[in-house]
Formats: structure tokens, sequence, C-alpha cells
């Protein structure tokens, strides 16, 4: 329960402060949040498959987020910034879209 109001904490600070990312790390914000959300999906998914480990999710959180980071920087510093960035995007979106059918086949068994 304590996530989940976390959570909802962080939104409405989100949505009444409104932060602005700057400029030289707006390529990178997508890049990240799908990182997390890959990393959040798996989480979800072990929980219900009851193998949840917090350190495990703290450490796949940070270190998704940060490789991800690093290769839209490392592309950008060779001048394919956009396409190794599409490619960080498919292969972590591949993985949001298995972990979503495991989670969903978990919940509804089918």
């Amino acid at each position: 329960m304590i996530p989940v109001i976390g959570l909802v904490v962080g939104v409405t600070i989100g949505l009444i402060l409104q932060p602005t990312v700057p400029t030289g790390l707006q390529p990178y914000v997508p890049i990240a949040i799908i990182a997390a959300l890959d990393a959040v999906l798996g989480a979800a998914r072990a929980f219900l498959e009851g193998r949840f480990d917090d350190r495990v999710f703290v450490i796949s959180f940070v270190s998704n987020v940060a490789i991800a980071a690093v290769m839209v920087f490392v592309g950008d510093q060779l001048g394919v910034g956009s396409q190794l960035s599409t490619g960080v995007i498919v292969v972590l979106g591949i993985r949001i879209f298995a972990n979503s059918a495991a989670i969903r086949r978990l919940i509804f068994h089918a």
C-alpha cells in the first residue's frame, strides 16, 4: 500500500509543480521512462509469481535506467542517437509486452 501512496503523492506533486526538464536532458527522459517501466512491470510479474525481491527490483530499476541513458549518450556522441534510442525502445518495448502478457496470464489464467 505504501508504494501506491508514494506513486499518487509523486504524480500529484508533479502535476502541481509542473517541473521542466533541461534541454540537454530531454533526449534521455523517454528512454529513462521506458527503462523504469520495464523494471516496474518485471517487479509486478515477479510479485505475482511469488519470487519478488526488493533488492533485485532496486538494482534492476537503477541499472536499466543507467544503461539505457549511457547507450543514448554514446549514440549521441557517435552521431546516431536517434537510431540507438529507437533500438533501446524496441528492446525494452518487447520486454514490457512480454511482462504484460505474463501478468495477464497470471491474473486471468488466460
